[in-house]
């Protein structure tokens, strides 16, 4: 419909003819007159018509009938059909939708909707994710999808504009990257194939290849029958990987760096409409993040009246909400990196102090309350590399694929795997990641 106007683009035009398209998300079909809000992708539009009730069939003349016509496909709109309408834009500054509306002169159904709508605005969650292409049609919705596009397009100008090659790993695996116990298994022809849960190892072999600094967005999978609002058995992972690092410091100065012109983006084209969609004013990171050691960060949260029951060295939820309530109250920043995790809690390509085995170059980085990314400086040495994956019960024959990378040179390198739907859930503040996924999936939902 090469004539049609995004409801966005009605305020800049002049009065006069016009066509807009959308579906039917409210009609008013009083005596006299009759309104309809319409709304496409970019907004909501006010459609007017005065109605004609009635029709002498003898004396009408073609106007008279068309206008009959259009009174009487308004009256059997249903909520959610799409249709095309041309007529006369007029702005009014009483309209309160937009201070303009448009005075219909020809509508068209173009596709009709079942008048009993499945869902409503005080659906259950579930329920909304059953008809989650419905559930998108909400402009709050809507806009979180936006953002997420607004938010991966900055992050990928950062990455390109410092030479970083964007890549595209495989997802069809012939061993585990990390722990066997999270994998999903496939029937490949007269073998086994895993779906990957990170592109860690490929990522790793550009490093081998020359290629200096790579990024991936692309799907993981974890077979983990977790059902919180944060986990999922199918995510978008944000992936970067960079050679010449002299530690994890240099991770996590591109890892800061990359997220805070990503929020800015966001900020900058999306501030307004956040604020009116989801209420929050959304806030820039100063730079640089607060670093907080594992070992430090325990003994904060004990300070403040928590004990991690764990015996594992790592932190839980309530942890991360915990140090994360200090770093706000303490520096007034969203985010903290966590480092100097244990060798014990870490996978065995994760660097280790040198000089203390038992901790490695690696963090966390907790945004608003919850963990959102893992990141390392990588062992590069081949001897040291096979110990530690047999430390970690793992076989070398299995990894061969992998340590091969390692038998012809790479430079250190370190790089971090993030998820996308959780940056956003945390940065809007939504309450789970089904609400940030376009199409959710867990243990017991597959579809739509």
């Amino acid at each position: 419909m090469n004539n049609r106007t995004l409801v966005k683009h009605l305020a800049a035009l002049p009065d006069g003819p016009v066509t807009v398209a959308g579906w039917v998300e409210t009609v008013r079909d009083q005596k006299k007159v009759q309104f309809v809000i319409l709304r496409d992708e970019s907004g909501a539009v006010q459609l007017v018509n005065p109605a004609t009730r009635e029709l002498d069939p003898e004396s009408a003349d073609a106007a008279s009938a068309d206008a009959f016509a259009v009174t009487e496909e308004i009256s059997a709109l249903a909520h959610g059909s799409f249709i095309s309408v041309t007529g006369q834009l007029k702005h009014d500054e009483r309209v309160k939708l937009g201070g303009l509306e448009v005075k219909i002169a020809s509508l068209a159904v173009v596709a009709e909707a079942d008048p009993e709508t499945p869902i409503a605005a005080d659906s259950s969650l579930d329920k909304r994710m059953d008809w989650r292409f419905l559930d998108l049609r909400h402009p709050k919705q809507n806009l979180i999808f936006r953002i997420q596009t607004t938010f991966l397009h900055a992050l990928r100008t950062y990455w390109v504009e410092r030479d970083f090659v964007e890549i595209h790993t495989p997802k069809l695996m012939a061993s585990a990257s990390e722990s066997r116990a999270e994998l999903f298994e496939v029937g490949y022809f007269d073998g086994t194939a895993y779906l990957a849960q990170s592109p860690q190892f490929f990522k790793q072999m550009a490093q081998p290849a020359g290629f200096g600094k790579v990024f991936e967005v692309g799907p993981a999978f974890r077979a983990d029958p977790s059902f919180t609002s944060r986990h999922a058995t199918e995510f978008t992972s944000i992936d970067a990987e960079m050679s010449w690092v002299d530690s994890h410091e240099d991770v996590m100065q591109m890892h800061e760096e990359l997220l805070v012109a990503g929020i800015t983006a966001v900020k900058e084209k999306h501030g307004a409409e956040i604020a009116e969609l989801f209420g929050i004013e959304l806030e820039v990171p100063t730079l640089p993040f607060p670093r907080i050691p594992l070992a430090e960060a325990k003994q904060i949260v004990a300070d403040r009246g928590y004990v991690i029951p764990r015996t594992d060295e790592d932190m839980d939820p309530e942890g991360e909400r915990q140090i994360s309530a200090h770093v706000k109250e303490t520096y007034g920043h969203d985010f903290v990196f966590v480092t100097d995790y244990a060798s014990s809690i870490r996978p065995f390509y994760h660097m280790r102090h040198e000089g203390d085995p038992s901790l490695t170059n690696s963090y966390d980085l907790i945004y608003n309350g919850v963990e959102i990314s893992t990141g390392a400086q990588r062992e590069h040495r081949i001897d040291l590399l096979v110990e530690q994956a047999k430390e970690k019960g793992l076989d070398p024959e299995e990894l061969e694929f992998y340590l091969d990378f390692f038998r012809y040179g790479v430079p250190p390198h370190g790089g971090f795997g993030m998820g996308l739907a959780r940056v956003l859930m945390l940065m809007l503040e939504e309450h789970s990641i089904r609400e940030t996924t376009y199409l959710f999936r867990g243990p017991t939902r597959l579809l739509p």
